[in-house]
C-alpha cells in the first residue's frame, strides 16, 4: 500500500531547510543546484497553473512538423540544413497568463492557437532548438529550457531512437522524473508494420532500463497525422489535470534531494561524535599545553614553602622572603589578564594537535567527505584561539583555600612557646654570665633539674624540642602540599574540560547536530 504523497509545499519546504543548513558549511555542486530549483520553484508557482510542453529531439526528426501540426500553422519552419530550429518557439492555447510565463522563459517567438479545442486550454507547446545542434548556443539554450518546462516530450526517429547521446545526456538523468516525461517515436511512417512493432520494443526496453518504465511511448507521424490524437489527448489530459507543474516541481525536488543525500551519512543519530577515550586524551593534552602540570607543581612547592614556615623554628621565618612565593610568580587569579607561564612547547602544542585530530577523528567517523571537511575547518578554527582560551581559563581557576591549616596554627603556636622558653633560658644563663662578672653569682640561687642548671634545661630543651617537632612536622607538611596540588590539578584539569567542551566538542557536536538535521531534511523532500 502506497503512502501519502508528501505535498510540495512541504517538500520544498524541508529542501529550503537541508539548503539552509548545508550554506556556509557543504561546499559542494548539489546545494547550488538545489538551491536553483527553489528559486525555479518560487518563480513557476506565481506565474499561474498554465502547463508548459517542450518538444526536444534531434536534427530530423521530425519535431518542428510535429510542432506545427499540433499548433495548426506553420509556426517553426523546419529546415533541410542544420542547424534548424534556432530558438524556441511558443503556441498558446487560452488565456492563463501565458506571456508573462513566456517571459520568465525568455522565449520571444509567441503564437495564438484559437483551434476551438477546449481541451487544450493553458497548454504552452514549446518547439526547442535540437540538442545536436553545430551551434553551442543552441544546445545551452536546450539544456536550459528543459530544466525549466513542466511536461517533456523527446522526439525520436527510427534512425536515431538509440543515440547514446539523447539518451545518456537527457533520458537517463531524468529517470526520477517518468511521470512527467512523454517519448514519441516519429516517421513512423516510414517503415513497415513489422519494423515499427521492433523499434517501439526495443525503444521500450532501452527506456525501461533507464528506470522510465512510468513514460509514455507514443508513435507518431507528422506528415500523415499518424498519432497526433493520442498525443493530443495525453496533452489534452496533462493539460486539464492542472498539476503537470506541480509534478515536475514535485520530481525536481525529489532528485534535488536524492543528489543532497549522497552527502548523508547512514544510520542517522549514530556515533554521536568522541569517545570517552579521545575527550580525556583532548582534555589531558590541552591541560599539557595550559600549563596545567607547572601550576600544580607551583602550588605544591607554595604549600611546601608556607608549612615549613609556620611550623618551623619562628625566629627564622624571615628567611622565606629571600625567595618569592612560586605561585605568585605565574600571575593566577585573574582571567582578564595573561599569566606568567611559559608558552606551549613543541611536544606540547603537537600532543593537542593530535588530540583535536583525534577528536575530530571520531566525531567524523562514517560521516561523508564533505561533512569531514566542515569538521576539519572548524577545529581548525578553534586550534587558532585554544592557547589564549585556555590561559584565561588557568588563570581565573580557583586553586583551593588558601588559608593556613589549623594543625599548622597549633605547630606554629608550639614553636613560639618553645622558642620563648629557648629564650628565657638564654637570658637567665646571660644573666648568669653578668652576675659572675660582678661577682655576685652566689648572692642569687641556681636552681638545678638532675644536677643541670635550670636554664641550660630551658634553652636545650626549648631549641631540641622545637628542631624535633619541625622535622616530625615536614612529612605533614609534605602530604599537606600534595593534598593541596592534587586539589589544583582536579580543578584545572575541570576547567580545562570545560574549554574543551566549549571550544572543540561542541562545535564538533553541532557539526554532527547539524548533519543530522540536514538528513532528516533531505528525507522529507525525498519522501
Amino acid at each position: 500500500m502506497r503512502g501519502r504523497e508528501t505535498p510540495l509545499a512541504d517538500r520544498l519546504a524541508a529542501l529550503r531547510e537541508a539548503v539552509g543548513v548545508a550554506e556556509g558549511r557543504l561546499e559542494v555542486p548539489e546545494v547550488g543546484a538545489a538551491r536553483q530549483l527553489l528559486a525555479k520553484a518560487g518563480a513557476r508557482e506565481a506565474l499561474g497553473d498554465a502547463t508548459v510542453v517542450a518538444l526536444a529531439g534531434a536534427t530530423g526528426s521530425g519535431k518542428s512538423t510535429l510542432f506545427n501540426a499540433l499548433s495548426g500553422a506553420e509556426v517553426s519552419t523546419p529546415g533541410v540544413r542544420r542547424p534548424t530550429t534556432g530558438v524556441a518557439h511558443a503556441s498558446v492555447w487560452g488565456e492563463h497568463g501565458a506571456d508573462r510565463l513566456l517571459d520568465w522563459l525568455e522565449v520571444p517567438r509567441r503564437h495564438r492557437v484559437d483551434d476551438g479545442d477546449p481541451a487544450l486550454d493553458g497548454l504552452v507547446l514549446l518547439d526547442l532548438p535540437d540538442h545536436d545542434s553545430v551551434r553551442l548556443e543552441n544546445r545551452l539554450e536546450v539544456d536550459r529550457l528543459v530544466q525549466l518546462v513542466d511536461v517533456l516530450v523527446w522526439v525520436l526517429d527510427p534512425q536515431k531512437y538509440a543515440d547514446d547521446a539523447v539518451h545518456t545526456r537527457y533520458l537517463a538523468p531524468l529517470a526520477g522524473h517518468a511521470g512527467v516525461l512523454l517519448v514519441v517515436l516519429n516517421q513512423v511512417d516510414r517503415l513497415d508494420e513489422a519494423a515499427v512493432v521492433a523499434c517501439l520494443a526495443d525503444l521500450r526496453r532501452l527506456l525501461d532500463e533507464e528506470g522510465l518504465a512510468g513514460t509514455p511511448v507514443l508513435p507518431t507521424a507528422a506528415r500523415t497525422g499518424l498519432g497526433l490524437p493520442e498525443l493530443r489527448a495525453e496533452l489534452a489530459r496533462r493539460v486539464g489535470a492542472r498539476k503537470a507543474a506541480t509534478d515536475r516541481l514535485t520530481a525536481d525536488a525529489r532528485a534535488a534531494a536524492g543528489a543532497l543525500a549522497a552527502h548523508c551519512a547512514p544510520g542517522l543519530g549514530r556515533d554521536r561524535g568522541p569517545g570517552r577515550a579521545a575527550r580525556d586524551e583532548l582534555t589531558g593534552a590541552l591541560a599539557d599545553a595550559a600549563g596545567v602540570p607547572a601550576v600544580v607543581a607551583a602550588v605544591e612547592r607554595s604549600a611546601r614553602r608556607n608549612g615549613t614556615a609556620h611550623t618551623g623554628w619562628p625566629l627564622l621565618r624571615w628567611t622565606r622572603k629571600l625567595r618569592a612565593d612560586p605561585l605568585s610568580r605565574l600571575h593566577l587569579g585573574d582571567e582578564r589578564s595573561r599569566t606568567s607561564l611559559p608558552e606551549a612547547g613543541a611536544v606540547q602544542l603537537a600532543g593537542m594537535d593530535a588530540a583535536l585530530r583525534r577528536a575530530r577523528d571520531d566525531a567524523g567517523r562514517g560521516l561523508p567527505p564533505a561533512w569531514r571537511d566542515e569538521l576539519r575547518r572548524t577545529t581548525e578554527d578553534v586550534g587558532e584561539r585554544l592557547p589564549d582560551r585556555l590561559d584565561r581559563a588557568v588563570a581565573g581557576t580557583d586553586l583551593g583555600p588558601d588559608r593556613t591549616p589549623l594543625w599548622q596554627r597549633a605547630v606554629g603556636g608550639l614553636q613560639w612557646l618553645l622558642a620563648l622558653v629557648a629564650l628565657a633560658g638564654a637570658l637567665w644563663l646571660i644573666g648568669l654570665v653578668a652576675l659572675g662578672l660582678l661577682q655576685l653569682d652566689d648572692v642569687v640561687p641556681l636552681p638545678r633539674v638532675q644536677g643541670i642548671p635550670l636554664p641550660t634545661v630551658l634553652l636545650v630543651l626549648g631549641l631540641l624540642a622545637g628542631l624535633l617537632l619541625a622535622v616530625l612536622s615536614r612529612p605533614l607538611v609534605a602530604a599537606g602540599a600534595r593534598r593541596r596540588a592534587r586539589t589544583a590539578r582536579r580543578r584545572l584539569t575541570a576547567r580545562v574540560a570545560e574549554v574543551a567542551d566549549e571550544e572543540v566538542l561542541a562545535p564538533v557536536a553541532e557539526v554532527r547536530a547539524e548533519h543530522d538535521r540536514y538528513c532528516a531534511a533531505v528525507g522529507r523532500a525525498a519522501s
